[in-house]
């Protein structure tokens, strides 16, 4: 009876130990519902981000678990900033500085389809980037992890629209980059 109180013990301790390291993998699975959110709509959610992870890494060519994405609301304009999650990510960094070289000449020209590729819609102040392109500068530089599109303009219909674009990114990607200047 000993020696199967002692397996009992055993096998308990081990389904413990199984379920303790298993939980921070499914917690990154399945993210808290937020509150005033039904189970159906937080299962929608949790849906449109899978999605919008996958479209990402398809339309940037690089992990989005891998990276961080900064979206920066300034006073002349803002700024898009991918870094890599790990120091010393080469190919990491090389795909965002390609990503992002691209970006500020397609934003440029007034293509945005690679963030409407990404988010499966138009994002919030597209239509008037587009319209006042001529008024927009993108400048983009390397950084020590990944890169940086600086955006400025001296015009107000534009800078709104540019800030409305930043807000709707900071809160599809969840960057917790704040919202205003």
């Amino acid at each position: 009876m000993s020696g199967m109180t002692t397996l009992a013990t055993r096998l308990g301790i081990l389904a413990v130990a199984s379920f303790t390291l298993a939980t921070p993998a499914l917690a990154q699975q399945h993210t808290a519902m937020p509150d005033g959110m039904t189970h159906e709509q937080h299962m929608a959610q949790m849906e449109k981000d899978a999605a919008m992870k996958e479209h990402g890494h398809e339309a940037m060519g690089f992990d989005q678990d891998t990276t961080s994405h900064h979206f920066l609301i300034e006073a002349t304009g803002g700024a898009i900033a991918v870094n890599v999650n790990t120091p010393g990510d080469a190919t990491g960094v090389r795909q965002i500085r390609a990503h992002l070289t691209e970006i500020a000449a397609s934003f440029k020209a007034g293509d945005f389809s690679k963030p409407f590729m990404t988010h499966g819609e138009q994002p919030a102040g597209v239509v008037v980037l587009q319209r006042l392109k001529s008024d927009m500068t993108y400048t983009y530089a390397d950084t020590s992890l990944g890169g940086i599109v600086r955006i400025t303009t001296a015009n107000a219909e534009a800078l709104a629209a540019l800030h409305e674009f930043l807000r709707y990114q900071i809160t599809e990607h969840k960057t917790g980059d704040p919202l205003v200047r």
